[in-house]
């Protein structure tokens, strides 16, 4: 896992563009793994710059971490629209390559199959953005899930709920279910770009980035990804024992290694 800590939520935001920007020209039928919440809006914003200077999705796809259960379809605050919204409305990629868990379905257990059987189709996820909780939650993967999970059905916990009752006129439009990728389907993305800003974050950050690989903190597993970056405010790795090595291992990191 790499720590870089950096001034704020913009340059977090640009780096992590960075890493897209080069794997989209690299490899231009990339598959994206789209977050929602306020981490990864730097980074939206940053591509749609790109994208205006000339960079290309037209080949990409994408595919969501989550979705709420029992929104109707077109709502604004559905996840699905949220990402046409914030990022693939602002580009050029094919809308029908863009896809995200049906929290309309009738039939919950195959939506969430059928999404784990489109993401193999797609070859599987090149680079997945995320944010964290500050429970530790990634995706809705509340602590005490499985490391093992695949997409499912989760319950929200009351902190969550509050946490995103910002995006609702109150506590109670918030729905109590999502679909949610799991800490399984997460870990088997090929490189995952975690982004946390702010002190609320901080023992989060913590807690996965220095604590025990434990399911209380989700997002702890990335410690067992082949290649995790995480990109933190000052702020949020205020917290962080090390991060003094962090800076300094960053800083001294040879060019060609990339993020």
């Amino acid at each position: 896992m790499e720590i870089v800590i950096l001034g704020g939520s913009r340059q977090a935001g640009r780096l992590a563009a960075d890493a897209i920007e080069k794997l989209v020209r690299h490899k231009p039928d990339a598959v994206l793994g789209l977050a929602t919440g306020s981490s990864p809006l730097p980074v939206y914003d940053e591509l749609a710059a790109r994208h205006q200077q000339g960079l290309d999705f037209s080949r990409t796809s994408g595919f969501a971490l989550d979705e709420y259960v029992g929104l109707p379809e077109g709502h604004p605050e559905s996840y699905r629209e949220v990402i046409r919204r914030e990022f693939t409305n602002r580009v050029n990629i094919v809308p029908e390559n863009v896809h995200g868990p049906d929290g309309t379905a009738e039939d919950i257990p195959a939506a969430c199959a059928a999404y784990e059987h489109a993401i193999a189709a797609a070859g599987g996820v090149d680079l997945q953005l995320l944010g964290v909780g500050t429970d530790g939650h990634i995706g809705f993967n509340e602590p005490g899930s499985s490391f093992a999970s695949r997409t499912r059905i989760k319950s929200l916990i009351e902190q969550t709920r509050r946490d995103n009752a910002r995006f609702f006129d109150s506590l109670a439009e918030v729905p109590h279910h999502v679909l949610t990728q799991g800490l399984g389907t997460i870990m088997a993305a090929r490189h995952v770009i975690l982004l946390a800003t702010g002190a609320q974050k901080a023992k989060a950050v913590r807690d996965f980035v220095e604590g025990p690989v434990a399911a209380i903190c989700p997002a702890s597993i990335l410690q067992f990804h082949p290649h995790a970056t995480v990109l933190l405010d000052e702020a949020a790795a205020s917290a962080l024992k090390l991060a003094d090595f962090y800076r300094h291992t960053y800083e001294n990191k040879p060019g060609w290694q990339g993020l």
